[in-house]
């Protein structure tokens, strides 16, 4: 039997696939989690062979779980479900070790199919979101643009990113305006949504 954990926020969802991988015979649900942190407690305590957990939930998203599995769990395989399945969440969900990535509009009896290759040692990506991913422009910030833009994704004001990177309000100011500029955004919170839908955050 392939022991698998479902971490979803939304209990629907969470139950509905559980009630499908079910009637699966070699599979075997033994664990659930209302968000990223219960699920990384509930990987460590029923010890599942895959962990299906959504992209988005409170506490640590479908990604962050996925790393810290892969650094506390690394035998257990990651398979990242998504309602809204952008490029540049595949690409960070691949570098955190998820080990397969579905749309939760795939059939039902995807998922099944997935969870059995990556017990197996394999991989899965939807084949929409792969051939999108390829054609993603390279990012062009420096190490430090793409770092005082990540800071300045939550609001954070200038002065208080200056403090955070060590460097003067000025040259923060001069790496946000640069990153919004060579992202070709209308300003600091479209480079923002630009750089985290190609993945570059």
């Amino acid at each position: 039997m392939i022991r698998v954990l479902l971490a979803d926020d939304e209990d629907l969802i969470r139950v509905a696939v559980g009630a499908l991988l079910a009637l699966e015979p070699d599979i075997e649900v033994v664990g659930h989690a209302a968000d990223g942190p219960a699920a990384v407690t509930a990987a460590l305590a029923h010890r599942p062979d895959v962990a299906v957990v959504d992209l988005e939930m409170p506490g640590l998203d479908g990604i962050a779980v996925a790393a810290e599995l892969t650094r506390v769990r690394p035998d257990c395989a990651v398979v990242v479900l998504t309602g809204h399945g952008r490029p540049g969440h595949l690409r960070q969900a691949l570098t955190a070790g998820a080990r397969g990535f579905l749309p939760k509009g795939a059939p039902g009896s995807a998922l099944a199919d997935v969870i059995r290759r990556v017990h197996a040692g394999g991989r899965y990506v939807d084949p929409s979101l792969a051939a999108d991913a390829l054609t993603l422009p390279t990012c062009p910030l420096t190490p430090r643009e793409l770092e005082t833009l990540r800071l300045a994704e939550f609001g954070a004001p200038v002065a208080v990113i200056a403090r955070r990177v060590h460097l003067s309000t000025g040259t923060v100011r001069n790496h946000l305006s640069a990153a919004v500029q060579k992202i070709g955004a209308a300003d600091r919170a479209a480079a923002v949504r630009t750089a985290r839908d190609n993945g570059w955050l």
